[in-house]
């Protein structure tokens, strides 16, 4: 597969404004080997972000999607002061969970069954101390997934709202958010909210509301920025196969399991939940035994995947009822 970097050699640039200030995203710099790769500027923080697309790993059913946030230290002028040690060891807490920050708008927007291997490196070359880098690492990771040819439904952009003296702020300053009541992370797509995270001092329902709303119309700029990049690079999606259940043997497991969903599968204790829903299997893969020939090969992994694929389904009905039925 061919995976060199379309644009390595020249240098695109593309700049609009987020938050009053502005952004820069350049790609064709660097990574040429990278499915896509970008750099992406506000003020004088610079973040670095790859994205590659390997081919489908059809031994597994999830979706492997790595995202990998690296922190360096040179970034923000510090150097390790150990005699011998020079460069970061382990993660940091803070890295852990950037990370995170970053894979959980992401993920959703890939195909159901894409089983493709893809790897987004996200790494800040220079942090200013005013912004934190996280927000940006969003921007930076979604970026490279536009230009990687990837099927990402995308892109997404993020912001960070605050409230100083009763008024929102949008990205608001590290010294300005020491001082806020409220820290409000929002990703998500031109006309969707992937991603809420939050810490408020007993802020107003209507407030939180006009909040999202706010951090919405922030970042449509870097969206339209974004596919006007694609547009003119000319990014085309690869093609990919998706791996999908069987939807008439699901269906059959799901209608098998519907009349031996008891009490027990929403026990407060999660060890004997686990035993209810061990027998369960148990019962419909001896039920189901005889699986289609053409997965004769690998008949537990199928197996397997279609009796979890019938258990979410129909567990997710009984739970449904349940709450209709305990409303008032």
């Amino acid at each position: 597969m061919d995976i060199i970097h379309p644009f390595g050699g020249q240098t695109h640039t593309f700049e609009t404004e987020f938050a009053g200030r502005k952004l820069t995203i350049e790609t064709g710099k660097l990574a040429f080997l990278a499915s896509g790769a970008v750099t992406v500027q506000y003020g004088d923080t610079v973040v670095f972000a790859s994205a590659v697309v390997d081919p489908p790993r059809p031994d597994i059913d999830f979706f492997p999607l790595l995202i990998d946030y690296e922190e360096r230290m040179y970034a923000a002028g510090k150097i390790s002061g150990s005699r011998y040690i020079k460069r970061e060891g382990r993660p940091s807490d803070k890295a852990v969970l950037t990370s995170r920050l970053i894979d959980r708008p992401i993920r959703p927007l890939f195909p159901k069954g894409y089983r493709n291997n893809v790897q987004v490196v996200v790494m800040p070359l220079s942090v200013d101390l005013e912004f934190d880098p996280d927000i940006i690492g969003i921007i930076a990771a979604s970026a490279a997934l536009t230009l990687s040819g990837a099927p990402f439904a995308g892109p997404v952009a993020a912001t960070r709202i605050a409230l100083i003296d009763d008024k929102l702020v949008a990205y608001p300053s590290t010294a300005d958010q020491a001082t806020s009541k409220l820290n409000l992370t929002v990703a998500g797509t031109e006309d969707a909210i992937m991603m809420v995270e939050a810490g408020a001092d007993e802020v107003p329902e209507e407030t939180m509301v006009d909040a999202l709303k706010l951090a919405v119309d922030t970042w449509q700029p870097v969206i339209k920025l974004q596919r006007d990049m694609a547009k003119k690079l000319q990014v085309v999606e690869k093609p990919y196969d998706v791996f999908k259940a069987d939807v008439e043997l699901t269906e059959k497991i799901a209608d098998f399991l519907k009349g031996k969903l008891g009490e027990d599968v929403r026990h407060s204790d999660g060890l004997k939940r686990d035993d209810v829903l061990h027998e369960l299997r148990a019962l419909a893969l001896t039920e189901f035994g005889p699986l289609p020939p053409e997965m004769d090969d690998d008949k537990e992994r199928y197996a397997h995947s279609e009796v979890t694929t019938a258990f979410m389904k129909v567990i997710t009905c009984s739970i449904d009822a349940l709450f209709l039925r305990s409303r008032p």
